[in-house]
């Protein structure tokens, strides 16, 4: 394949070659960060009944403007058991039941009282059904809470679990594997020396999967032997094959040939995206395979834009694509070529800052670094102040 292919073009394309993983039923405690693959629906009515949004009292509007005999209490999970009639009023706590025979909440800083009887504080009667949250407010028993496709975000998991959720079906956790390949690699710790280099991808990798879910097998260092590449792809179990470094094809970029020998098929190994043109992705069975360049910020790029998004897609991500936001430019910004270019920026001031030197090997700028501007294909040269596409990652 000698054209790039476009960034979109080459994401479509793995997420159709990769199908969602099987499904399974968890307890919602156990739920947390999964994605639905059957929409949760409301088992009951949140709020159940007529609730108080304030501490007041409860009362009949039509008894307006006063005054009142209060005759019990209401506090939530020990509602008031009567009927509020002609000229009665309850004490009443936020998230309390309405009692019968009340539509209205006068709040206490509206009220005085002396003993059982109750006047308005000079403030003015309410308007009729005030502070009260009617039942069904949030939803009704029926109601779709969570849509499959979505995540079980903190906000999804409480309006499920309060929808009365007990087990839900999600997707299975998805088993990445992660190998280097480099004889000039050695293990993080381990010592430096002049012709030895610290690897960093796996660590960088395990990091940005992270907060999805994903089980990690590391695979560790591999060396540029074909025979040893052949042999540890052919024995993956996992149902992502994630490689570091030899991805392209020079005399010792021995990771394309090992996989074909190991039975994988190439789908696409050039995108048209810098840093990380030389990006594989293929399969074998099964197993979904994407081979990363070696320099650590095209393999964050790379992560960024493919491994990840595919771990979300094969877990039941209806979008699984990172989202962008804009920012302000701090500087002039010349024209850029034919592939779409991600640049390290730091955020100061509410203005992107595109760091000077934007080689692909010098991870010091990335750490620094708040956002990745994006640059399509033959953007046009930008001026400071313009607004532009970034990916936030700070």
């Amino acid at each position: 394949m000698s054209e790039l292919l476009p960034v979109a073009e080459a994401q479509a394309r793995l997420f159709a070659a990769n199908p969602p993983v099987a499904t399974e039923v968890l307890p919602i405690t156990e739920a947390i960060g999964r994605w639905i693959a059957a929409p949760i629906l409301a088992e009951r009515t949140q709020p159940a009944h007529d609730l108080s949004a304030m501490d007041g009292y409860a009362l009949r509007w039509a008894d307006m403007p006063g005054p009142w005999r209060v005759i019990g209490e209401s506090a939530a999970g020990r509602p008031f058991p009567g009927v509020v009639r002609d000229g009665e009023a309850v004490r009443i706590f936020t998230g309390a039941a309405m009692p019968d025979g009340a539509d209205t909440v006068l709040v206490q800083e509206e009220a005085e009282r002396d003993g059982e009887r109750l006047i308005l504080d000079g403030a003015g009667p309410p308007r009729k059904a005030a502070n009260v949250r009617h039942k069904g407010l949030d939803f009704s028993k029926g109601d779709p809470l969570v849509a499959a496709g979505d995540r079980l975000t903190a906000a999804r998991i409480a309006v499920a679990a309060t929808g009365g959720a007990r087990n839900v079906t999600v997707r299975r956790r998805i088993r990445v594997a992660i190998a280097a390949t480099g004889d000039e690699l050695i293990e993080p710790g381990s010592g430096t020396s002049p012709d030895a280099l610290p690897e960093s991808n796996r660590l960088l990798l395990r990091a940005l999967l992270a907060d999805v879910p994903a089980e990690i097998i590391d695979l560790g260092i591999l060396p540029d032997q074909q025979d040893v590449l052949t042999k540890a792809f052919a024995t993956v179990d996992a149902d992502l094959l994630v490689t570091t470094g030899g991805a392209s094809v020079g005399d010792h970029d021995l990771v394309r040939p090992a996989l074909l020998a190991a039975g994988a098929s190439i789908d696409f190994w050039r995108v048209a995206l810098r840093p990380g043109k030389p990006l594989m992705a293929g399969r074998r069975g099964d197993l979904a395979v994407l081979g990363l360049p070696g320099n650590p910020v095209s393999a964050f790029v790379t992560t960024l834009l493919f491994v990840k998004p595919l771990v979300a897609h094969l877990a039941g991500a209806h979008r699984p694509l990172p989202t962008t936001t804009r920012a302000i430019l701090g500087e002039a910004l010349p024209a850029n070529g034919p592939r779409t270019d991600y640049m390290r920026a730091e955020l100061r001031d509410g203005r992107a800052f595109v760091a000077t030197i934007q080689d692909s090997s010098m991870l010091l700028t990335l750490a620094r670094a708040g956002c990745l501007i994006v640059r399509a294909p033959h953007d046009p040269a930008r001026e400071c102040g313009e607004s532009a596409e970034i990916f936030m990652i700070g």
